[in-house]
């Protein structure tokens, strides 16, 4: 035991709990090597970048701003990236959330623990799919001529459908698609937290004659409600970054369904990376970052003043 007074030096520190730092050292690496280091390159962003030059040898953009230009010139394709990015994120996590938190509640009235784990398993499957594998399972489904839903929707006596030239059902598929991907994967999240509530409280609500919906309701809902706001924060900061590889495995850029699928990835890769202009894209992830950081900031201390046990910091 420590003294009053006395404090450790780093070496003290690092031999009292050099275990627990050597467990988090991989995840220390990984953040440092795909995270901080390459925030480096950001310099890219004002610079008039060549390849003889590189990232610290090409000269400085004149105005310095001039990377920006190239995604606020189209202010409408701007406006509707924006849009898009911001609607299917909002979408992704709100509905996402719902089907996440009923399979976690669903998972916690199954006494049987082996078929439970089976189950978790099954649905944490879909996450490892590749967009491109899904893709194709796609068209297999929605295909105008051969397609199964088509095939169901003809035999049944109506027209078919052509999903691939009517953007207007692109939002419903890529939630249904994303939620198929990440649901099962978030719901071990909640049923973690389920699984640390202390079992009086459903004891105690059994007592005064609570069924299983209202101890859902009461109690097991409410405490997973920091879970859901801490999740919901660290989404925010990612609200303006969509998920590339899924666009183009399940449209394969699609330039009829851009309408709806054209979110800030699709077009910075369309009009930047495509045509090898590293210092537009590179611009566009800073406005990202910056947005999600500004938005993650204040909807943090809005939290913090109303509750301050549920905010992040």
């Amino acid at each position: 035991m420590l003294k009053a007074g006395f404090t450790l030096t780093p070496l003290d520190e690092l031999k009292r709990n050099g275990s627990l730092y050597l467990f988090a050292l991989p995840g220390i690496v990984f953040l440092l090597l795909f995270c901080y280091f390459p925030m480096v390159g950001l310099v890219l962003v004002f610079k008039d970048y060549n390849f003889r030059g590189g990232i610290f040898g090409s000269p400085w953009a004149n105005p310095i701003f001039r990377n920006f230009k190239f995604f606020f010139n189209s202010i409408d394709r701007a406006i509707r990236a924006t849009r898009n990015t911001i609607i299917l994120n909002i979408l992704y996590f709100t509905i996402g959330t719902i089907i996440s938190v009923a399979l976690a509640v669903m998972l916690m009235e199954i006494r049987n623990k082996r078929f439970v784990k089976i189950t978790q398993s099954i649905m944490f499957f879909p996450f490892f799919i590749s967009w491109m594998a899904f893709g194709s399972i796609l068209q297999s489904i929605l295909n105008f001529r051969l397609g199964t839903l088509n095939n169901l929707i003809a035999f049944l006596g109506g027209q078919r459908i052509d999903f691939y030239s009517n953007p207007s059902y692109w939002i419903p598929i890529l939630v249904i698609c994303n939620v198929w991907s990440s649901a099962g994967y978030s719901s071990i999240i909640y049923y973690a937290t389920l699984t640390g509530i202390d079992p009086t409280y459903y004891e105690a609500a059994m007592v005064d004659g609570a069924n299983k919906w209202k101890q859902i309701k009461t109690i097991s809902l409410p405490l997973l409600k920091p879970t859901v706001i801490m999740l919901f924060l660290l989404s925010l900061g990612n609200i303006l970054r969509g998920n590339l590889s899924m666009i183009v495995g399940l449209t394969n850029l699609n330039p009829t369904l851009l309408p709806v699928t054209d979110i800030i990835d699709v077009f910075v890769y369309r009009s930047g990376i495509k045509s090898g202009e590293l210092a537009f894209s590179s611009a566009i992830s800073l406005y990202q970052s910056v947005f999600g950081f500004i938005l993650v900031m204040a909807s943090n201390a809005i939290i913090r003043k109303i509750n301050s046990e549920n905010a992040l910091f």
